[in-house]
């Protein structure tokens, strides 16, 4: 708990420290990012705020706008907590907060993008979500995904390699929206968890402690990600949400029980994934990473050994002939509440989920034939 000086014990108020404002247009915008309320404001709600930079009763923006009555002063600060640009404190004592200590030296920068980008909801319609795009591409065509230099020489390469295990394994990736019944084995997770998540080797560096090495790489060694599975239907596995404990390959049962229905939540309404097996969430520990690298770059270090874990992840899955997916569209509150993490030290940030291939479907078949016609890169024939 933190302390506010006994002359405060009255009503006190002081300026969020998660505020960023912006204009948009011909308005002002002062946004919560952690609340994420946003709300437009005249110039003079930023003098108010600068005054509130600390503990304040409302006596002192009394005396700093003497040409309004108390009132009116009194509702305005009202209005301003309500839109949690300013806190408010009645009993001499505030609760900690853990986003200004965790995030002090990751913001504003990152800590705005993290907390205002939580808690997707996606679209459940895949036929009125398709209407949408064509609407849009009718007034503003899908850009490229590739690009070219016209006037540059070209080189001619040799056609990849793609004949061995690896190559088909990788070639053979793909997101799968269906999958069939049966059940996934445990020795398949096992595996899945152990070869993509699991620590494989430790670092001993003197007088700093040890580090971690897995199958996929980490900026600074960190390894800031932690892994939890919902258990849907395993064979061999009591369905549950549990922790995968990577230094020691095993799960730690944290809630029992798991349905279709709660791996559609947890995704954001993406009815097509209730069917897998699993579904592994990720979350970062950032502590991890913030205490060796203090600048919000890093922020981005750690979005991206999600994405170098959740490839390992997909092609192991490929590579034992299931069927993986990826989604970045989540519930982040409800499962972190699920879990029983804070959202703040630590936080979801990405899913992968697998299940077994549906009977009779060939998703994408190999080699080279795409509707009837040749692939467009010749090097790949």
């Amino acid at each position: 708990m933190q302390s506010v000086s006994k002359v405060h014990t009255r009503v006190v108020y002081r300026r969020s420290p998660h505020l960023v404002l912006y204009w948009s247009g011909r308005q002002l915008f002062f946004e919560n990012y952690v609340t994420r309320k946003r709300v437009r404001a005249a110039p003079l709600a930023f003098e108010v705020l600068e005054l509130f930079d600390r503990w304040r009763p409302v006596e002192a923006l009394a005396r700093r706008l003497p040409q309004f009555k108390p009132a009116a002063l009194r509702l305005a600060l009202a209005s301003l907590e309500h839109c949690s640009l300013l806190e408010r404190c009645d009993h001499g004592t505030v609760p900690g907060k853990p986003v200004s200590e965790i995030w002090k030296d990751w913001g504003p920068a990152a800590a705005f993008l993290h907390f205002s980008t939580k808690d997707m909801c996606a679209s459940r319609d895949l036929a009125e979500m398709t209407r949408l795009l064509r609407r849009r591409a009718k007034r503003m065509p899908m850009p490229s995904p590739v690009k070219r230099y016209p006037g540059a020489r070209q080189i001619a390469l040799p056609a990849p390699r793609h004949t061995g295990e690896f190559p088909q394994v990788v070639l053979a990736r793909r997101t799968w929206r269906r999958f069939s019944p049966d059940p996934v084995g445990l020795p398949a997770l096992s595996t899945l968890l152990g070869l993509s998540f699991g620590v494989r080797w430790w670092v001993d560096l003197p007088r700093l402690g040890r580090l971690a090495l897995k199958t996929s790489p980490s900026g600074g060694a960190r390894h800031p990600i932690e892994t939890y599975v919902l258990a849907h239907r395993v064979a061999g596995l009591l369905p549950g949400l549990y922790h995968y404990a990577a230094d020691k390959h095993c799960l730690e049962r944290l809630r029992s029980g798991a349905s279709s229905r709660q791996l559609v939540r947890y995704l954001a309404g993406q009815k097509w994934y209730g069917n897998a097996a699993a579904l592994v969430l990720m979350t970062a520990v950032f502590r991890r990473p913030q205490w060796k690298y203090q600048s919000p770059r890093a922020y981005r270090a750690v979005l991206i050994d999600a994405g170098h874990l959740c490839q390992t992840f997909c092609l192991v899955a490929t590579w034992l002939g299931l069927a993986p997916f990826c989604s970045m569209a989540l519930a982040d509150s409800r499962i972190e509440a699920d879990i029983g993490i804070d959202g703040v030290s630590e936080s979801v940030l990405y899913a992968a989920g697998v299940g077994t291939l549906p009977r009779g479907l060939k998703w994408a078949p190999w080699p080279t034939r795409f509707r009837g016609t040749r692939h467009p890169n010749p090097a790949f024939e």
